[in-house]
């Protein structure tokens, strides 16, 4: 564990019944003139923006929409709708969206200026500071993007993801209201709501766990493991949504105060190459990379049994593979694909994949047992 450590978290978050209603009082309460919102065609197409746009309307302020963001985007395809909001000239971003829309709108937070874009920040993230104030809206349970100082990026000369880290893009407000992600599918809320749960186990068994991290990693794993199925199995489930929201919130604090490990350094090439969704490729590799960190974070998964399922199991064994199971179970559960032959991915690419995935240092060093790249050959022959 870390022996200094610090927590930076969003200057105010909002959540509970009609939490929407804030959005009046904050536009007000910064002067907006010009407010540019980020989001995404499919959040518009499913009706989910008219919800905060009643009350962006209801304040009065001028907007434009900034709309035009693929699932997974590049830098090239986050960098243009950062130049879109340059030329607006916005004094307030909203993000309505999932990871992929609030972390680009954080980068157009940082960016509103011509001396470097998105591509100069894969190398040097920190240059950058903040220029605009954000508020984000997400819509998924979920990325916890929302919370942290990361965007993620597809860089496709590289076939990788790579993560931004500056601490001058978390959010000013976070709003949180299980509305905007009542209509969720099925299948959206369980590969999101997937990934905020390897945010959780990920940051309570990292090299940097330390006593912040563990506050809001703990919390969040007991809230998802016991929330996450009926949250997607029922969509009048409102309390277990609202659950969910608030837990991918404090894993996402997690993620600032601690860090996530190898299940996401080795599932950053499944979406840079072959575009599987980031909390599908999680799900894939949660279990596999769990079971090799087994020996290494043993006394810590017996502790989360014993706070988050509290059943039967005697020993620190058993517990921890109790907690193991578990995680296999939820993925089962929820009918997210376990093999990465079903998305094409072919054993000829297994070198590759290999080779990818140890780039991503900045998560591996964060890996209670140390990865080798025989290591991550095993655990990517175990999913192919």
């Amino acid at each position: 564990m870390l022996t200094k450590y610090e927590l930076k978290m969003p200057h105010a978050v909002f959540s509970g019944k009609d939490a929407l209603e804030r959005i009046v009082e904050i536009l007000t309460e910064n002067q907006v003139k010009h407010l540019a919102i980020f989001t995404d065609k499919g959040i518009e197409g499913a009706g989910l923006l008219e919800l905060p746009m009643a009350r962006v309307q209801k304040a009065g302020v001028a907007y434009t929409i900034l709309d035009d963001l693929p699932a997974e985007p590049s830098y090239l395809e986050a960098q243009k709708l950062v130049d879109q909001c340059k030329a607006y000239g916005a004094d307030f971003i909203m993000a309505v969206g999932g990871g992929s829309v609030q972390d680009t709108a954080k980068l157009a937070s940082i960016l509103m200026t011509d001396e470097y874009g998105v591509k100069e920040l894969l190398d040097t993230p920190g240059r950058a500071k903040k220029c605009v104030k954000t508020l984000m809206i997400p819509t998924t349970a979920g990325t916890g993007s929302e919370a942290t100082p990361n965007a993620i990026v597809a860089v496709p000369e590289k076939q990788l993801k790579v993560g931004i880290v500056n601490t001058n893009m978390i959010a000013d407000y976070v709003i949180l209201d299980a509305e905007m992600i009542k209509k969720l599918p099925r299948k959206i809320a369980a590969a999101t709501g997937v990934d905020a749960l390897a945010h959780a186990i990920e940051c309570w068994t990292s090299n940097k766990a330390n006593p912040f991290s563990d506050i809001f990693s703990l919390q969040a794993l007991d809230m998802i493991l016991n929330n996450i199925e009926k949250a997607c199995d029922d969509p009048e489930a409102m309390d277990a949504k609202n659950q969910m929201q608030i837990a991918s919130f404090y894993a996402g604090v997690a993620i600032t105060a601690s860090g996530t490990t190898a299940v996401h350094a080795l599932s950053y090439p499944l979406g840079g190459k072959y575009h599987i969704a980031h909390g599908v490729s999680n799900a894939i590799l949660l279990a596999p990379v769990m079971r090799f960190n087994e020996p290494a974070c043993r006394e810590r998964l017996a502790a989360a049994y014993d706070r988050c399922i509290r059943g039967g199991a005697a020993t620190v064994e058993d517990k921890s593979a109790a907690v193991i199971a578990k995680l296999e179970g939820i993925v089962k559960h929820l009918d997210i694909p376990t093999s990465l032959t079903e998305f094409g991915v072919p054993k000829e690419d297994l070198e590759a994949l290999v080779a990818s995935g140890m780039e991503v240092t900045r998560l591996l060093v964060n890996n209670m047992r140390e990865v080798t790249p025989d290591d991550a050959r095993r655990i990517y022959q175990e999913v192919l």
